[in-house]
């Protein structure tokens, strides 16, 4: 093989990587600028909820919502449970709050499996919140 030729196939390569990296570097900030927006949407969603829903309800909602991540093969989030008895016991709107934010720490770490556990979290957060609060048709 001539030098040309292996130049012109290490710059197909170069260029082949370059573009793969492009798009993977336009998807990953698609992928962070949608999960920064359904933060903020849950984040309303749960102030909302926690200034307009009694105690009660609260923990009834944390309770169909553990026991739907637990539906899903999701029991190593330890995490969750804990910080969730801990707001718990604490009976304020503070501590949920304070819930929201460290769990949500602990799940977006680094990791394709950490951002696949988060949406499938998110994902049965919305459908507790479906089964609690149906839409009704107008």
């Amino acid at each position: 093989m001539s030098n040309d030729a292996k130049s012109n196939e290490w710059d197909s390569l170069w260029q082949e990587y370059t573009k793969s990296l492009e798009n993977w570097k336009t998807l990953f900030e698609q992928v962070q600028n949608a999960n920064k927006d359904m933060q903020a949407k849950f984040n309303e969603v749960w102030e909302k909820a926690t200034k307009e829903s009694s105690f009660d309800t609260m923990k009834a909602f944390g309770e169909n919502w553990q026991n739907a991540l637990g539906s899903t093969g999701m029991n190593s989030f330890k995490e969750f449970s804990e910080t969730w008895q801990k707001a718990l016991s604490q009976q304020g709107t503070d501590a949920f709050k304070n819930f929201a934010e460290n769990w949500q720490k602990n799940l977006l770490g680094s990791g394709m499996q950490q951002m696949e556990a988060y949406g499938e979290m998110m994902k049965k957060f919305a459908e507790t919140w479906s089964s609690m609060w149906p839409v009704k048709s107008k």
